[in-house]
């Protein structure tokens, strides 16, 4: 494609927050600060910091650098590099579907607690009323106010996967409206997105900084900051620590999704990706400890409520069993006072039984919670115990929607950008390619705003890229090195900067990038694949929380489709050109030799 037919960023800036935008996501706010939390606080920082620069930043500049080389879309970009490695790119291009598919359900719910915080009372902050009006619903006081609202009343979640329903009319409006402002972020391609990521990259860290200052205004912030600086070096020696911290970097930075490339393909030729690599990089990572800070300052707070709440309970029962006066009994002196009535009256307190409650805020702190729960259930909790709640809310889940809606934009042009570069759809206008594939997305993903939706969000989230992604990237960088060339590769990224690329880089290229990829892969193949029967969280309305259930017959062959899916197109498509190939010479030959 002759270069003045693509267009290009407006700026070196516009590209950078473009891919701050992209790269910085809702992983830096519940995935970090719960990895950190499980191995060892301050320590996970060593394995997480060597694994960027061995790892993440050698492929982020790899892919940068195939993106500006080619400036084609994944498929067109490897097709160039070797024709039989066409299917790397649309192993990308599903990969980035399947997640475009169930991303923005989590923007849906973003918005649907956004809506909700205008409420005069954030309706999460206290149990509904039973049918005889008598008190709260008994399946929310045995789960929680937060859980209750997330579970029951934002995605109304069935008992397993089995049990189907009707769609989510709320969900379905929020899912709704999450794709139409999906849809005018990218209408007319980068001019519009472009300017879009002014906006997404830069609100989140305005919101992180405001929430950092109140976070550590909050009684029992230090609590949780202390906790995450403390280190705890032991963890260093378990393997799975050094294999959380790799996989982090690897899907933080968005590697193999295909994006890396469609954005870079709209640079010029001569631009500094090299600088830029290393900037995003870093921004990443920096977001990554400073939204840690922010999470273990609102997480001590919350800890520490449930600590003194904890302590008020027992300090009630022990004035109740005992018959002791009011002022008897501070919150200060309850652990103390628990330790003199057992040696004193040791029968009288084996009778509370689980009465009587083991208040430590140590343990408060231990349990680790990621994902869905941090996101929407932890922090709504921490945010309906602080003055002006509904202001805090609005921020966060406003901060939140930017943060899905940034990343999105990244997945939506890894599909767009290699479609484009097909010549039959090249004609057809952005408004209309756009269009149609967020109406077809939107379509396919009300099926998440069921009933059993949010389990089949769970398998998607599971199992829909990890696996295909491990495989992708580990593919593209034996590619560049051994059929490509590492050194043909040198030359094309000295044409585009005016020097080679240095020595380090070469090595992990070659040597110790692939070695950690293989080890991932591995990893995930003992892990998941080898680890027996599949499960997942099912929820028991009259326990009142999430229970291990298997998954069905079904739901397994299903996860098998996704994890073949995208890993089948790379073999798939290599045979599809060598059979091509095949019947070219077939017809030449025999166009040769004249035969009929």
């Amino acid at each position: 494609m002759a270069e003045d037919a693509r267009p290009n960023w407006d700026s070196p800036l516009q590209f950078v927050l473009f891919c701050v935008s992209y790269a910085v996501g809702l992983g830096n706010v519940w995935r970090f600060p719960y990895l950190c939390q499980m191995h060892g606080g301050g320590g996970f920082l060593i394995p997480y910091l060597l694994m960027l620069f061995l790892e993440g930043l050698p492929l982020f500049y790899m892919e940068l650098a195939i993106g500006q080389k080619m400036r084609l879309g994944s498929i067109g970009a490897w097709s160039a590099i070797n024709p039989y490695l066409g299917g790397l790119g649309l192993a990308s291009v599903v990969a980035s579907l399947y997640l475009c598919l169930y991303y923005n359900v989590i923007n849906a719910w973003s918005f649907w607690y956004l809506f909700n915080s205008f409420q005069p009372v954030l309706p999460w902050s206290q149990c509904p009323l039973n049918a005889n009006m008598t008190g709260p619903l008994e399946e929310c006081q045995k789960a929680s106010s937060t859980q209750y609202f997330f579970y029951r009343q934002t995605v109304d979640i069935s008992t397993s996967i089995q049990e189907n329903g009707g769609v989510n009319s709320s969900q379905a409006l929020c899912l709704l409206l999450a794709w139409l402002i999906t849809y005018l972020f990218i209408m007319h391609g980068v001019k519009s997105s472009g300017k879009v990521v002014y906006f997404t990259a830069i609100f989140p860290y305005v919101v992180l900084i405001i929430y950092l200052v109140r976070g550590l205004t909050l009684p029992g912030a230090v609590n949780g900051i202390k906790y995450m600086f403390t280190p705890k070096l032991e963890q260093l020696a378990n393997p799975t620590t050094w294999i959380n911290a790799a996989t982090q970097i690897f899907y933080s930075l968005g590697l193999g999704f295909g994006s890396l490339i469609a954005f870079s393909s709209y640079n010029p030729y001569h631009n500094n990706f090299e600088q830029q690599a290393l900037i995003v990089g870093l921004i990443n990572s920096g977001t990554s400890i400073f939204a840690s800070i922010v999470t273990f300052s609102i997480y001590g707070f919350k800890a520490t409520v449930n600590y003194e709440n904890c302590l008020e309970r027992t300090r009630i029962l022990l004035l109740n069993a005992f018959d002791l006066a009011e002022d008897s009994i501070s919150t200060d002196s309850v652990l103390d006072w628990v330790v003199k009535l057992n040696a004193t009256h040791p029968e009288q307190i084996a009778q509370l039984g689980n009465q009587l409650e083991n208040c430590d805020l140590e343990s408060e702190l231990d349990t680790a919670v990621e994902g869905i729960g941090l996101a929407f259930i932890v922090y709504s909790e921490a945010i309906q115990n602080m003055p002006l709640p509904q202001l805090w809310s609005v921020l966060y889940f406003a901060m939140l929607l930017l943060l899905g809606m940034g990343s999105m934009l990244g997945n939506i042009t890894a599909i767009t950008t290699p479609l484009r570069d097909f010549k039959f759809l090249s004609k057809v206008s952005n408004e209309v390619l756009n269009g149609t594939l967020c109406v077809i997305l939107l379509l396919l993903g009300l099926g998440f705003t069921t009933p059993s939706g949010n389990y089949w969000f769970t398998m998607f989230n599971d199992y829909g890229a990890s696996f295909s992604l491990l495989f992708v990237v580990f593919i593209e960088i034996v590619a560049v090195s051994y059929i490509y060339g590492i050194k043909r590769f040198e030359k094309d990224i000295q044409d585009m900067l005016g020097h080679p690329p240095n020595y380090f880089l070469k090595l992990m290229w070659l040597v110790i990038s692939p070695a950690i990829l293989l080890i991932l892969f591995f990893f995930y193949i003992v892990k998941y694949i080898g680890g027996g029967t599949l499960t997942y969280q099912a929820w028991d309305k009259e326990l009142g929380k999430s229970v291990v259930a298997e998954y069905p017959v079904f739901g397994q062959v299903f996860i098998g489709l996704l994890l073949v899916s995208a890993v089948s197109c790379v073999p798939v498509a290599a045979l599809c050109v060598c059979c091509r190939n095949r019947k070219q010479v077939y017809v030449k030959d025999r166009h040769t030799t004249g035969s009929p």
